[in-house]
């Protein structure tokens, strides 16, 4: 059997993951809720509908706007509702 070549280190304490804060999709969130309109078409570069509904569903659940804004997808584009 060969010998493996180690090296231990003594530290005081383990460091903090890194998280990101909120997600890459929350400024589509936050700049529709800023915006006017009450209905819009989103499309993210190289995201298909789909999958762009179900992170901005996440998002919405995440923020707890259920209810205040809806997220579809008709015909393969996804769109942002404002409930009243």
């Amino acid at each position: 059997m060969s010998e493996v070549k180690f090296d231990l280190s003594p530290v005081d304490k383990k460091p903090t993951r890194k998280y990101r804060k909120g997600s890459k999709y929350d400024p589509i969130i936050d700049k529709f809720i800023s915006a006017k309109h009450d209905l819009v078409k989103v499309q993210v570069t190289g995201k298909d509908a789909n999958y762009l509904r179900t992170q901005l569903k996440k998002r919405i659940d995440a923020r707890d706007m259920t209810g205040k804004i809806e997220v579809s997808v008709v015909n393969n584009i996804a769109y942002l509702e404002k409930k009243k």
